[in-house]
């Protein structure tokens, strides 16, 4: 039993590979679009660029959860869908898609 006594060293699992390019696309399109929702979302005279990239983030992101292969992916792209909905939804409060 001394296999018990050893402390093995913690590693985090967090791996985004090679093997679906599609999926990792998508995931970083959602996480960046929706940073930029959520950095342009608190700015009031740039509300048409949060709205609209806020949607388009949501969309992208909704798609790409759907299809997702990993864990990691899925954290990526959760992270980028809530950056976009509070992006779109201080994009609409500010005036929403049209200047």
């Amino acid at each position: 039993m001394s296999q018990a006594s050893r402390v093995r060293p913690v590693r985090p699992h967090f791996r985004v590979t090679n093997d679906h390019p599609l999926e990792n696309g998508l995931a970083v399109f959602t996480l960046v679009v929706g940073l930029v929702a959520f950095a342009t979302g608190w700015m009031r005279s740039l509300h048409v660029v949060a709205s609209w990239a806020g949607l388009a983030a949501l969309l992208v992101g909704l798609y790409s959860q759907l299809i997702s292969a990993t864990r990691a992916e899925r954290m990526v792209i959760v992270t980028g869908l809530v950056a976009a909905f509070v992006g779109l939804a201080l994009g609409l409060a500010h005036g929403a898609f049209l200047p």
